[in-house]
């Protein structure tokens, strides 16, 4: 026979993996549009101080960030790369062009890129010569140039370095700042609204999502990121995790947040 106390301790276990897997903070669509944000972050520019609606230095910043992201590296050794190079004083990709290679690897060393120092360098470098010689040494005059999102994608996607990934994080987080930044919803991102229950028709696309951020009180952009960011870490799990309200990811995140 079980002891009380034994059956008590594992009535109190049942009933707080209940109280965690039905949280308040995140039980609705709104309310879950808010805690992947809340929880997990939105865009990735402003969590590094860039305001891409502040004007094209910003937006330079941006791309020398998103070119660090493009790496095969974690977001958090590319946001390091990223700070020291402006604490460097480098905020723009043209000016690797004038910085020599040693001080640019002993900076990208310093920022925790040592496995891909030399190889950055020289794309960095290369990238700062197209933009020069292509672009008129701004970034901005790219998306003056391409104002239509297949033209736009197709000149970033031709740049050293620059695949689809890279265009698609780039280009998600200037929705509204260049007129040609109109990419599709992120399959991540759709994978997460689908794994999180969002209402919708099928196949989840980018109005659904904004419908959903404009009622949560979100910057759509915020949201798109934050669903990017859930699929990620549903890397291993995502096959065992229940979802919607009772997403595991979500709800451990959150726990980990209190």
């Amino acid at each position: 026979m079980r002891h009380p106390a034994a059956h008590q301790t594992a009535g109190a276990d049942a009933a707080a993996v209940r109280t965690r897997f039905t949280d308040p903070l995140i039980t609705g669509p709104a309310r879950r549009a808010r805690a992947v944000t809340g929880v997990l972050g939105g865009r990735f520019s402003a969590e590094l101080g860039i305001d891409v609606d502040a004007g094209e230095a910003e937006v330079e910043r941006w791309f020398l960030a998103a070119t660090l992201f493009g790496t095969r590296i974690s977001a958090k050794v590319a946001e390091g790369a990223f700070s020291v190079l402006n604490e460097a004083g480098l905020t723009r990709i043209g000016q690797a062009r004038h910085v020599p290679s040693e001080d640019l690897i002993e900076l990208l060393d310093a920022g925790g890129y040592a496995r891909y120092d030399f190889r950055t360098t020289s794309r960095l470098q290369a990238l700062a010569e197209i933009i020069d010689e292509r672009y008129e040494g701004q970034t901005a005059e790219i998306g003056r140039r391409y104002q239509a999102y297949p033209a736009l994608r197709t000149a970033l996607i031709a740049l050293p370095g620059w695949g689809p990934v890279t265009v698609q994080l780039f280009l998600r987080e200037l929705r509204g700042v260049w007129p040609g930044a109109q990419p599709p919803l992120d399959p991540r991102a759709a994978f997460a609204a689908r794994h999180l229950g969002f209402p919708g028709t099928e196949p989840v696309a980018l109005p659904q999502v904004a419908r959903l951020a404009a009622a949560a009180g979100l910057d759509i952009r915020d949201l798109e990121s934050g669903l990017v960011r859930l699929a990620l870490a549903h890397r291993r799990t995502a096959p065992s995790c229940p979802g919607g309200d009772q997403c595991a990811v979500l709800n451990a995140h959150a726990a980990g947040r209190r």
